[in-house]
């Protein structure tokens, strides 16, 4: 029951700061996950059967508010799935300890990267839908592999390149729900194909899996008043520096520095 509660509250936490910045959820879950020894291939399966749930409360919430830009959705919607099976499928056949490496590594460079989104000041830029396909397909491949990469490739190079914030979160979380189930199907045709050989590692932490789906379900409605009320630069902050501590934690875990 304390870890069921445990990603209960991970789940919210994450699930209100993706709301806000439009990032985050993925990535905090499976650096958690990760944290306390799951495989990288089930903690990015765990979390995405997760996000099936969350990502449809607030997909449906952006699109009742109007925050969708539908000319860029589509081809980032259709890129990102493609994106999103090739990186399932890969991460699904190889072995978990090889890789574990280069999945912190990138995490902890997503934190960095967010952090530094909150230091400098982006100035606006020109942008064009067509530009959907290629940031969905990055986006799609490098959230399978790392398990939460949709929301910083995507949402940052948009709002980067000039798009409006609330319409760059709202189309990209709104996207993120068909990326993730065709990501999850993809996991769940490895399992029955036998391609995936760490899958009952995910039977081993359903609990997690249901305290991430509740925590994020609960928060999802209150993402439009977290945005409001707190600051984003405050939020970006806080989300970076969670990421780079637990992803170094986890390093110094590896290396034998903590049991």
């Amino acid at each position: 029951m304390e870890t069921f509660l445990l990603f209960v509250l991970v789940g919210f936490l994450a699930q209100s700061v993706d709301g806000a910045l439009g990032m985050a959820y993925g990535v905090v879950s499976t650096t958690v996950l990760l944290a306390l020894g799951v495989p990288p291939a089930a903690a990015s399966a765990s979390v995405h059967t997760a996000e099936i749930f969350t990502t449809a409360a607030s997909g449906a919430s952006h699109a009742y508010h109007r925050n969708i830009t539908w000319s860029l959705w589509l081809p980032l919607v259709i890129a990102g799935m493609i994106g999103g099976v090739i990186g399932a499928y890969v991460l699904s056949g190889i072995d978990g300890a090889s890789i574990k490496p280069f999945i912190l590594a990138y995490l902890a460079i997503l934190g960095i990267w967010i952090v530094l989104r909150g230091l400098k000041d982006i100035k606006p830029k020109h942008i064009r839908s067509f530009w959907g396909a290629p940031l969905g397909l990055i986006g799609g491949f490098m959230d399978a592999i790392g398990g939460g990469g949709w929301g910083p490739t995507a949402t940052t190079a948009l709002v980067g390149a000039g798009k409006d914030p609330r319409k760059a979160i709202g189309t990209v979380n709104s996207a993120e729900f068909f990326v993730t189930a065709a990501i999850s199907a993809t996991f769940v045709w490895a399992l029955v194909t036998g391609h995936w050989q760490d899958a009952g590692a995910i039977g081993d932490h359903a609990l997690a899996v249901g305290g991430l789906i509740l925590g994020g379900l609960v928060a999802a409605p209150f993402a439009g008043w977290i945005a409001k009320r707190v600051p984003s630069r405050v939020l970006t902050f806080m989300v970076g520096g969670l990421i780079i501590l637990l992803a170094g934690f986890q390093g110094l875990q590896m290396v034998g520095v903590f049991a």
